[in-house]
């Protein structure tokens, strides 16, 4: 009978060691693996909510001013839905760097008392760490949550809009004449309210960071989006 040798005790530790090197390095490529993709997904999410949210506010903008009918007394005071025939700023009747309100005759009746026919955007940051944009459409109604969410809320936010955390902080809204000049807000010699008549074009910008931390990089992605919006309505109605 021949003799049958095993394994010495190196041989065994050896073993041992690149079986050990081998899972590591398994894990290790499963692990970041699993860390980009979570990473992917957050950014993706972020995107759909983010471009969504974009084209809802570009559409709607862009039917301020809307009356086919051109009645007179259509147009609504911003802050008193009660009070007709405010024509001086037509159905632009607010337009600040954070918020913006637009007033359109859907249902051709000659008035804006309709639910979805008074629109305002509002930017909300606190410091309590609240950083959405609010939507309110009719008379009276009160601001939701459009982008983003509150803090208090519990909700998952999804992406938290940051304008105001950047230095210079970047307006939501900016305002542009027929010759491409921007027309200055806050109260400026040159600003709004004044010109909202001149108002040719309107640029939206939206700087949101997803509300949960990238395992990649440990930080939250950081992401720009902006369109402009020719509301050609407003230009018809002056």
């Amino acid at each position: 009978m021949k003799n049958q040798k095993g394994f010495t005790l190196v041989e065994l530790i050896v073993a041992m060691a690149v079986a050990t090197l081998v899972l590591a390095a398994v894990y290790m490529a499963v692990n970041s693996t699993q860390r980009h993709s979570t990473g992917i997904e957050r950014k993706v999410v972020a995107q759909q909510d983010v471009k969504a949210a974009l084209d809802l506010m570009a559409l709607e903008i862009s039917m301020a001013s809307y009356n086919p009918s051109f009645a007179s007394d259509v147009w609504r005071n911003a802050s008193d839905c009660t009070a007709a025939g405010v024509n001086e700023y037509r159905g632009i009747q607010e337009a600040t760097a954070s918020a913006l309100t637009v007033e359109m005759d859907l249902d051709e009746n000659g008035n804006t008392t309709g639910t979805n026919e008074k629109i305002r955007y509002n930017y909300i940051a606190t410091a309590g760490g609240d950083r959405y944009i609010a939507r309110a459409v009719g008379c009276g109604g009160g601001f939701m949550p459009f982008l983003g969410d509150k803090v208090a809320d519990g909700r998952p936010l999804n992406v938290r809009v940051i304008n105001n955390d950047y230095n210079p902080v970047i307006p939501v809204f900016r305002y542009f004449n027929g010759s491409g000049t921007e027309i200055l807000v806050d109260g400026t010699a040159t600003g709004l309210p004044a010109r909202i008549p001149d108002i040719r074009r309107i640029e939206i910008t939206l700087a949101v960071e997803t509300e949960h931390i990238d395992p990649n990089t440990g930080e939250r992605r950081r992401l720009i989006y902006s369109t402009s919006v020719i509301p050609r309505n407003h230009v018809i109605s002056q």
